[in-house]
Order: structure tokens, then sequence, then C-alpha cells
């Protein structure tokens, strides 16, 4: 049996609209990307950040400017490398950035405690293998 790649696709959007945390941050779509990259891939600089974004360089180093301007990210040396600059997470950062991608914590948990343990270890398991294949993909 096939998965159909639009089924799963809809499957996926329903879960994340009925169990996001409420949008309260006033933060772009293109700025949650930029600290999602910084958060899953390390020693991310700007010019990761404008091939990535597909976005020039200028363009990239204003988003940066201003994430840094919300304290969200700070930029760093790299120790290998002090001419390189690398950007980091700020707590704050993370924290909107959790608020804004992840599902909350409390509406999951009253889901899963409506399945049975079978339903929560096929879950468990289609979610760890969906995220293990899903890091070998490239940006």
């Amino acid at each position: 049996m096939s998965i159909q790649v639009n089924q799963l696709n809809q499957y996926w959007t329903d879960i994340y609209f009925y169990l996001h945390y409420p949008h309260v941050d006033k933060i772009t779509h293109q700025a949650v990307r930029i600290l999602q990259l910084i958060d899953k891939q390390p020693n991310t600089g700007i010019n990761e950040v404008a091939m990535v974004l597909q976005i020039s360089h200028n363009t990239a180093s204003e988003h940066v400017k201003r994430l840094i301007d919300k304290k969200y990210i700070i930029k760093e040396k790299s120790g290998e490398d002090h001419r390189r600059v690398i950007l980091r997470l700020t707590e704050l950062g993370s924290n909107v950035l959790y608020r804004n991608t992840s599902l909350d914590d409390e509406k999951l948990k009253k889901i899963v405690e409506q399945l049975s343990k079978e339903e929560q270890i096929i879950i468990e398991k289609a979610f760890k293998t969906l995220s293990e294949v899903a890091k070998k993909c490239t940006l």
C-alpha cells in the first residue's frame, strides 16, 4: 500500500491547525523559517540564511538584524574561524520558535490520552520514522 502524498499533507495540516499554540507573537513566516534554520542547522550564518531562503545576502542580513533587534538571536564569532559569524537563538528566540512551530502540549496530551496504548506506539513510531527520514533530506 502506498501513502498518498496529498492525503498525508492534509492530515499534517489538520493536525497543525487544530493543535498549534495560539499565535501571539508578531512574527513573519520568513522570520520563523530563519529561527528554524538556526535551531536545526549548527553553524548557521547569514550566507546559509540567504541560500536556504533564496534571497540576497543583503536581504538576509536585514532579516537577521531585525531578529537581533527583537532579541531572538545573537551573533557569535565561530570557535573554528574567528572571521566567521555564527547565529544563535536566545532563550526568547527559542520560546518564540517553539510557540510558532510546535503543537500545544496540553492539546496534544488530551489527544494522546484518548488513544489506546497500541495507537500511541504506532503514532510515535510513525512520527519518529518520518522525522528521521526528513532529517536526511537536503535543504
